[in-house]
């Protein structure tokens, strides 16, 4: 449930509204009812509240946004450490108006007091931002697969690696990404010949 949370929360955040519920869509499927079911849908359904709304379809943030508050309705201001007031406080206001939001001023989402950002995200939730990130920019998924597979290997060696910088670098350096995604490309592609060079050598 962490690296998921967190990854979604900070994809939101970097306003890839309708990226962020790829992060959290995956384990919210895995789960049976119960809080954590309900914190993930609501969320889900809040951040296409967001998303609607910034992209000038008040009737459809409109009618998401009352949905959203019933999953959202029982759980603690702080569930899981996420600051649900700001958010249920947001979605009672759409619900109520939604030509009255400042859709260019959407909540931030927190986690323990404090905004979750790309460069707070540890290593496994940075592999989700990662995959999401991927996906939403167009960029070849199977690289971003290879290289946290190379990444895990180089954590499971040794610490931290070439391929575990990369991947932080992919997710963080948001302006640069088109370029540290080149390179994570090229060392993949390393890899693999690597790899194939090596296979089969002590086969009969």
């Amino acid at each position: 449930m962490h690296a998921p949370l967190r990854a979604g929360l900070a994809v939101y955040n970097a306003g890839r509204y309708h990226a962020a519920h790829d992060a959290w869509e995956d384990h919210w499927l895995d789960l049976d009812e119960g809080d954590d079911e309900r914190l993930l849908h609501g969320l889900i359904q809040f951040t296409a509240v967001v998303h609607h709304g910034t992209d000038g379809n008040r009737s459809g943030a409109e009618g998401l946004a009352e949905s959203a508050e019933e999953y959202l309705a029982a759980l603690p201001a702080d569930y899981r450490g996420v600051n649900l007031d700001d958010v249920r406080s947001f979605l009672a206001r759409v619900t109520a108006d939604p030509s009255a939001i400042d859709w260019d001023d959407p909540p931030t989402l927190t986690h323990e007091g404090r905004v979750v950002g790309y460069e707070s995200l540890d290593f496994e939730a940075s592999v989700v931002a990662a995959r999401v990130l991927a996906e939403a920019e167009g960029y070849d998924e199977s690289v971003v697969e290879d290289a946290v597979t190379y990444a895990r290997r180089e954590l499971d060696d040794r610490g931290e690696g070439h391929f575990v910088g990369q991947l932080f670098a992919f997710v963080q350096e948001t302006e640069n990404r088109p370029f540290v995604y080149a390179h994570l490309s090229n060392h993949v592609e390393r890899e693999h010949q690597k790899d194939d060079d090596v296979a089969g050598l002590f086969d009969s």
